[in-house]
C-alpha cells in the first residue's frame, strides 16, 4: 500500500433521454468513486478533465473539488458523485487529476485514466490507482 492513493472507479452511461442526436446534443453521465487506498488521510482539492470528442475537438476543464465539494477522505474510507458532460458527437472521451492533499501537507495528483463516452454500451468501468508522489 502507497502512503498517499486513491483508487479511482468510473462507471459512465449515455443518457439518451437527454440527448438531440439530430441537433448533434449527446449528453453523458458518469458516476466515479474515490477511495482512499493509502496509508493517509487526504483531501481532493481541485480536478482536471481533458474531454475529447469523435472529431478530436479538445476541451479542458480545471476547477476547485468536485460537484461543489472538496472531500476529505481517511485510510479505506470512499466518496462517489455522479456529474455529465455534454458532447456534440456520439463518441469521445475524458481523463484527467485530481489534485489532493494528505493529512501531512504532501500536495499528491491523482491520475484519471481516460475513459469512453459512447452511445454504445461498452467500455464502461475504469478504475485507476494514483502514484506516490
Amino acid at each position: 500500500m502507497a502512503k498517499y492513493e486513491f483508487t479511482v472507479t468510473v462507471s459512465p452511461r449515455f443518457l439518451p433521454e437527454q440527448s438531440d442526436p439530430e441537433n448533434a446534443s449527446y449528453l453523458f453521465a458518469y458516476t466515479i468513486r474515490i477511495l482512499n487506498s493509502g496509508e493517509v488521510g487526504a483531501q481532493l482539492l481541485s480536478r482536471h478533465w481533458i474531454i475529447t470528442d469523435a472529431n478530436q475537438h479538445v476541451e479542458e476543464v480545471r476547477g476547485p473539488g468536485v460537484v461543489g465539494e472538496q472531500p476529505r477522505l481517511a485510510p479505506g474510507e470512499a466518496f462517489e458523485y455522479t456529474s455529465g458532460c455534454p458532447l456534440e458527437t456520439a463518441f469521445g472521451s475524458m481523463r484527467g487529476t485530481y489534485q489532493c492533499v494528505a493529512e501531512d501537507g504532501t500536495h499528491f495528483d491523482v491520475p484519471i485514466a481516460e475513459f469512453l463516452l459512447t452511445v454504445r454500451a461498452c467500455c464502461t468501468e475504469n478504475i485507476t490507482r494514483g502514484p506516490v508522489p
